[in-house]
């Protein structure tokens, strides 16, 4: 049974390592998904300050970075692009200032490498989520 246990240890060891990430990612996607519409709605539409698409990008990002509190695994990145007017057979657009915002999540699990005997653990290099909202600059409680 110490043979078994010698070989089996590192295997548990690498396997619970892969499930805790998995958890964290989950649990940093759930609170990113919810952050990332808070920070758009409440800094994306109505921006404070100077009133240019960069400075509601970083506005959102600093936003949603700080409700998120995960530095050391988690990136956040913002983007922010005008939504056109629709397909070929629209003859107009409901409204001119329709931003789509996108929020990117960049995990990056922990260890980075492990070796024990027998077998290397090697996350991948990072994991991602995006979250997307379209919402009407300029007039709250526009969310489309």
């Amino acid at each position: 049974m110490t043979v078994e246990l010698a070989v089996m240890t590192p295997v548990v060891i690498v396997v619970a390592l892969i499930v805790l990430n998995l958890m964290w990612f989950i649990e940093a996607c759930a609170a990113f998904d919810q952050a990332a519409l808070d920070a758009v709605i409440s800094h994306g539409v109505a921006p404070a300050g100077e009133q240019t698409q960069v400075a509601d990008v970083d506005e959102v990002e600093s936003a949603l970075s700080e409700a998120l509190g995960r530095e050391e695994t988690c990136e956040v990145e913002v983007s922010a692009s005008a939504v056109e007017g629709g397909g070929e057979g629209t003859t107009f657009v409901i409204s001119p200032l329709l931003t789509r915002y996108t929020c990117t999540l960049t995990y990056r699990p922990w260890p980075r490498l492990l070796r024990m005997p027998g077998i290397t653990y090697a996350a991948p290099l990072a994991l991602r989520h995006e979250r997307q909202l379209v919402v009407d600059r300029y007039r709250p409680g526009v969310v489309v």
